[in-house]
């Protein structure tokens, strides 16, 4: 998907570079959060990637409950949990990543990709970045 159409159908907008997170992305990212943590019980950001922009390997842990949610809003990306075929995700998919599970998503190197991405709460939460996915296994897709 080419950037003007991608940039229309992203109806929560392109956020800012997403630099916080940089070091855990291949390509550039953009947050745009949609909720405000300080009021919200419930964290909700538009993440979008460039065409071939992934996140590295990370497990959402939690003792109890947890895990992610992503809703795709625009263009084409990928879903990948370890051990599992790869997901291709388009506006509409949602994504339920249970807690304490290796994955990583992103786009596909020809399209633009969002989606939302709701930090589901739970007991003792936390992010473990793990390696980057590599290029050989990236371009197997």
């Amino acid at each position: 998907m080419d950037k003007e159409k991608f940039d229309r159908d992203n109806i929560f907008g392109l956020g800012l570079p997403n630099v916080d997170y940089a070091k855990y992305f291949i390509g550039n990212s953009y947050l745009n959060p949609l909720v405000d943590p300080k009021t919200s019980p419930l964290f909700l950001a538009n993440v979008t990637f460039e065409p071939g922009c992934r996140n590295n390997w990370h497990i959402h842990h939690a003792k109890k409950a947890g895990g992610q949610i992503l809703i795709c809003i625009a263009g084409s990306g990928w879903y990948v949990e370890e051990g599992k075929e790869p997901v291709s995700l388009t506006a509409g998919k949602v994504i339920v990543i249970p807690a304490n599970v290796k994955h990583w998503h992103g786009a596909k190197k020809d399209s633009w990709f969002s989606h939302i991405a709701i930090e589901v709460q739970g007991e003792e939460t936390s992010t473990e970045w793990c390696e980057p996915v590599s290029d050989e296994e990236y371009n197997k897709l």
